[in-house]
């Protein structure tokens, strides 16, 4: 593998974790605050199609900036859904988790229902044109410093000629730590999420700083959203979230609700989606998979040891993973070689996503008060 397939695979991995980031961010706002959202997945879903649908009926006569009206549409949508999620979770003090659970739905439901009757191709969006979509962004001097051993293609091909949302979202990682660490706000967010009776208790409003922090999570979903339809695709598909907003939930449990390491949980997912992706088939050395499955397997119990629930949730993905080696042992031998098979780089993601929530929901404190709806003293 040459320097440039590297640079461009770590390309692909900031384009692919971009959705990750922001909806990984927008939960971050909303449990720091005390409301599990496991509806990230349906909002980004239908700010997605708000965003494609908006922009491919604007094209014709707003031109270059329909897209931006299709982005505004896509956080409306989310932030319609965020604030149906705050209604019956805040002000009625309903479970968090299954109205999560009823946005997923409605919002998958929605959105093939609405598209089958607008566009009538199957509940997908008419594909965009230019002025439908984000175009990349080239950095200053891009043309000058591509030459440069080294620098040139980092600086060209990785940190240049992203769209616009990816340098947002980026720049919403030290915006979200100075908000929530270095801010009242921030503060009293956090303070929301661990002891709301104390937060009532100086004369601060919990219903009203929770439903700010689900309507901050709303934005990033809805910024989410739009870039899938209109920067990493060309329009919507049905389901084109394919379970990101899961993925986020699991990369900021294992951030640890923190927005930097969120960054680099993020980034790890998007890595083994662009793997995945340029790779559909890798032939590896039967002793070197080998190896790594053995390696793999004996951290998972390590991991597991301290618990009897993780122990036994990891031990049985150990013993699947052992099971694998030895088949690859009597079909292959120590000497011969082993394709990993498409599905299996397909899954890797989502298999990530398991190992992290087994291994580390145990481990990471979530906000004390998270999923507990407020009830005022009186």
């Amino acid at each position: 593998m040459d320097f440039l397939t590297i640079i461009q695979i770590l390309d692909s991995t900031v384009r692919l974790a971009t959705p990750l980031l922001l909806a990984c961010l927008a939960g971050l706002f909303s449990e720091r605050a005390g409301i599990f959202d496991i509806g990230l997945e349906g909002k980004m879903l239908a700010a997605a199609f708000a965003s494609a649908s908006v922009a491919y009926l604007a094209t014709p006569g707003w031109g270059s900036l329909a897209v931006w009206a299709g982005l505004l549409a896509g956080i409306f949508a989310s932030v319609l859904l965020s604030l149906l999620h705050g209604l019956a979770s805040i002000t009625f003090r309903g479970n968090q988790l299954i109205s999560g659970v009823a946005i997923n739905f409605l919002a998958s439901g929605l959105t093939v229902l609405i598209g089958l009757s607008v566009f009538r191709l199957g509940g997908r969006t008419p594909a965009l044109t230019d002025g439908g979509r984000f175009e990349s962004v080239s950095l200053p001097f891009s043309g000058a410093l591509g030459d440069i051993p080294l620098f040139g293609p980092i600086y060209v091909e990785l940190l240049s000629g992203h769209t616009i949302l990816v340098y947002v979202a980026m720049l919403f990682v030290p915006l979200s730590w100075f908000v929530l660490f270095r801010t009242r706000f921030g503060l009293r967010l956090r303070a929301v999420g661990e002891n709301p009776a104390a937060v009532d208790t100086a004369g601060i409003s919990v219903v009203r700083l929770r439903y700010t922090a689900v309507i901050l999570c709303g934005v990033l979903c809805g910024i989410a959203g739009a870039y899938l339809a209109t920067g990493l695709a060309a329009g919507f598909v049905k389901e084109m979230s394919a379970g990101r907003g899961f993925i986020a939930l699991a990369a900021l449990i294992f951030a640890k609700w923190r927005p930097v390491q969120a960054l680099g949980a993020t980034l790890l997912f998007g890595l083994l989606e662009a793997i995945s992706n340029r790779y559909p088939n890798i032939d590896l050395p039967a002793s070197v998979l080998i190896v790594v499955l053995v390696v793999l397997a004996a951290t998972l119990l390590f991991a597991g040891r301290k618990s009897k629930l993780d122990l036994s949730v990891l031990g049985g993905v150990a013993a699947i993973l052992m099971a694998i080696a030895l088949w690859i042992i009597t079909t292959t031998g120590i000497g011969g070689t082993s394709t990993l098979p498409s599905q299996f780089m397909q899954a890797l993601p989502y298999i990530l996503t398991v190992i992290i929530l087994a291994g580390f929901v145990g481990k990471a404190i979530p906000p004390r008060a998270g999923g507990q709806p407020y009830v005022k003293e009186r």
